[in-house]
């Protein structure tokens, strides 16, 4: 049987598409022996990927948050992703992303209404030979202090995520918020998963970051705070890297701003996060 499928692909146009295709179903045929899957384990997956994809719609991916709990998202880009000397490394690129997310300037707030302890974010842009990025875009989008992506909140809001481009000198610098843990979407079919498998769907407190520059490897990545207990417990979509845990240091809400912002009577954070991209070899 397997034999036969693979042959069925053998007139395909596309060597890439042909390999693909062939790999999966040796694959695929292997898990079922593998497994002995029975008739109605079948009917079962079936159902939970037709679930998967009724759900799914243009503010929500269950087939990302499928791929991320699987771990399939971060071996991709493993993959897809070798390290290159000193570069900053990648790792998930998440559900909740928007294309049309406002520009701010450099010092700028991404908050957008969001409510969370601010936190002062500030960094520098260079290549691998340490040379600045001038120009480069950075996009960064977060939760608010209740665990909760904008686009999880039924209405038109847009908050807590901005993009902003670096000086001269490669530098940036924005007000956003202190990142908290928080569960990804589990009332759907990828939730009943997770428990009934017995694992947590929470995720360590991180902010995502996506920078590109022309001639550079465009990085989707993030940052978390060591201080979170969450990175010990484990993350549910497997996104965490220690370089990419750094120290957010808390500021009494007394002590000066870097800009001479007035945050009032609560206390803020701040953190660097330096970001070194590869060459684009494309």
């Amino acid at each position: 049987m397997t034999d036969r499928v693979v042959a069925s692909f053998e007139q395909a146009a596309d060597p890439r598409l042909k390999e693909v295709m062939q790999s999966l179903v040796r694959h695929l045929h292997a898990f079922i022996r593998d497994v002995r899957l029975s008739e109605s384990e079948w009917r079962t997956a079936i159902e939970f990927l037709t679930a998967a994809g009724h759900i799914t719609d243009d503010k929500r991916q269950e087939f990302i948050l499928l791929s991320d709990v699987l771990g399939a998202s971060m071996q991709t880009i493993t993959v897809g992703n070798p390290i290159v000397g000193n570069a900053t490394e990648a790792t998930v690129f998440g559900p909740f992303f928007l294309e049309n997310a406002p520009e701010i300037p450099l010092g700028g707030g991404l908050a957008g209404g969001a409510k969370g302890t601010p936190c002062w974010f500030s960094g520098r842009v260079t290549d691998t030979d340490g040379l600045p990025v001038k120009g480069a875009r950075i996009e960064a989008w977060e939760c608010d202090e209740h665990g909760f992506y904008d686009v999880q909140y039924g209405d038109d809001r847009m908050a807590a995520r901005a993009h902003l481009f670096t000086d001269e000198n490669g530098e940036y610098r924005f007000w956003g918020l202190t990142p908290v843990p928080y569960p990804i979407p589990h009332d759907g079919p990828v939730g009943k998963m997770l428990d009934a498998v017995g694992r947590s769907p929470v995720r360590a407190a991180h902010v995502h970051f996506m920078v590109s520059a022309y001639g550079l490897r465009t990085l989707v990545t993030h940052i978390l705070s060591q201080d979170d207990p969450q990175i010990a417990l484990g993350d549910s979509v497997f996104g965490v890297k220690d370089s990419l845990i750094k120290k957010f240091v808390h500021h009494d809400a007394d002590e000066a701003t870097p800009d001479g912002r007035v945050v009032g009577d609560r206390s803020w954070d701040s953190v660097r996060f330096d970001i070194v991209l590869a060459a684009d070899e494309a």
